[in-house]
């Protein structure tokens, strides 16, 4: 499989990427702090934390959107800083054949 320096150069620049993006966390809160989420720039979800002395329990659909604001900007923060590492390495992508 005959891979050049420069490609050898390029996918290891990529798995370092890929593992720096494990530590990059953003959190996001919604309700004052009722729901506070933290998922990682890789796109998993590491932590989800509730006050419940925020939280009023006889209006579980107010709940639910904090949460599904949470997930929902998190995920669209996360993207933000994966898309922005990321992309001086794929313009290389092409020549490696992939």
């Amino acid at each position: 499989m005959g891979q050049t320096m420069d490609q050898m150069k390029m996918v290891n620049q990529l798995r370092k990427a890929q593992k720096e993006l494990k530590n990059e966390i953003v959190e996001v809160e919604a309700g004052d702090g009722a729901v506070v989420v933290q998922i990682s720039a890789e796109l998993k979800i590491k932590k989800v934390k509730l006050d419940p002395e925020k939280i009023d329990f006889d209006d579980i659909r107010e709940l639910e959107r904090w949460i599904e604001n949470c997930m929902r900007d998190g995920y669209a923060k996360a993207q933000e800083i994966a898309t922005e590492k990321m992309k001086p390495l794929m313009g290389g992508l092409g020549n490696l054949g992939l």
